[in-house]
């Protein structure tokens, strides 16, 4: 449970949504419509003399608000560079980041659009150029307050948290952690083929939810997953299907990508290490957020019998498919 000095999403009731936009002088006009969102909390809210925003709420106890003012100055810099990025709302005083009653928000315009058709060979070229657009920025400087995606973050913590905090049944203890730890060691072998890559500050989370495509092709939006990694990591979750699939939407992807950016091929070596740390990092996430009260609702397969079970083959998986050859692109 939060400690009593960080508030909690339960005391974010719409009234308070609505005050939080006026203590910055943007005056609601009672239409308030929750988005699809699970770690922070998210609404789209019609504005009296003006087109609707959609305000971002941040998860208490999360990042700091150093880290948060990052990614915000991150996204920014894309802007500056015609980008096509949501960026967060200056207003009057200056500020992108704004405190109420210990909550703290961001406004943003809203952009509309549909999901990417990523089967579609031009909509993955098209893709690849901004993500090659997005890096290059992101290759200028590191991130200083946000954290870096790597076997110890997303792979070793949620595994030793897990075991911390009694999630997995007992029955299946013994398998899972006999799995986890060889899917570890085959990250580890995945890393050490890939050798010393580059990091960058990376969206950190380009799926197809948090890309808006319209005619005039997509907007990135959601920056909330920023860190530094290596690039591969804004690609290889675009990637769905065989093998042969998986070659073709990479090499449509970088034939965008490298209009713009450099693509260093050691990095096809850390695909299926970081599909492995996602699933571990995924895991993870879930059970830190199983109090909140919508966690249950949204994944109600969560920490069932079945669902250890299904984790464990899909482990074993991964682990056969970090010994093969990466792809060739």
């Amino acid at each position: 449970m939060n400690p009593p000095s960080i508030p909690s999403f339960a005391d974010l009731s719409p009234d308070l949504v609505l005050d939080a936009l006026d203590s910055i002088g943007l005056h609601g006009d009672g239409r308030l419509l929750a988005l699809n969102s699970y770690e922070n909390r998210v609404y789209q809210i019609g504005i009296d003399d003006g087109p609707p925003v959609v305000a971002k709420f941040y998860r208490p106890g999360r990042w700091s608000d150093a880290a948060i003012r990052e990614e915000h100055a991150f996204v920014e810099e894309l802007v500056a560079q015609e980008i096509p990025v949501v960026s967060a709302t200056r207003l009057g005083d200056g500020n992108s980041l704004h405190k109420l009653d210990g909550f703290r928000f961001a406004v943003f315009a809203r952009h509309g659009g549909r999901a990417p058709e990523l089967d579609d060979p031009d909509t993955l070229e098209w893709m690849g150029r901004f993500i090659g657009r997005i890096h290059a920025v992101g290759k200028l400087k590191p991130f200083m307050e946000r954290p870096t995606l790597d076997i110890h973050s997303f792979g070793t913590e949620p595994r030793a948290w897990l075991l911390a905090h009694d999630f997995i049944p007992p029955e299946l203890l013994a398998a899972w952690q006999s799995v986890t730890t060889m899917a570890l060691d085959g990250v580890r072998r995945c890393y050490d083929r890939a050798g010393d890559v580059a990091s960058v500050r990376l969206h950190g989370d380009v799926h197809s939810g948090n890309v808006l495509w319209t005619d005039a092709g997509p907007h990135f939006v959601d920056f909330d997953d920023s860190r530094n990694g290596p690039a591969i990591q804004d690609l290889w979750m675009m990637l769905s299907g065989e093998r042969a699939d998986m070659v073709r939407q990479m090499s449509d992807l970088l034939a965008g990508y490298d209009d713009f950016c450099d693509f260093d091929p050691r990095e096809l070596h850390l695909i299926e290490a970081l599909r492995t740390l996602r699933l571990l990092h995924y895991s993870a996430w879930l059970a830190r957020r199983w109090d909140d009260p919508a966690f249950p609702v949204a994944f109600p397969w969560f920490n069932t019998q079945r669902y250890w079970q299904d984790r464990i083959l899909e482990l074993r998986e991964q682990v056969a498919l970090m010994d093969e050859a990466p792809l060739r692109v």
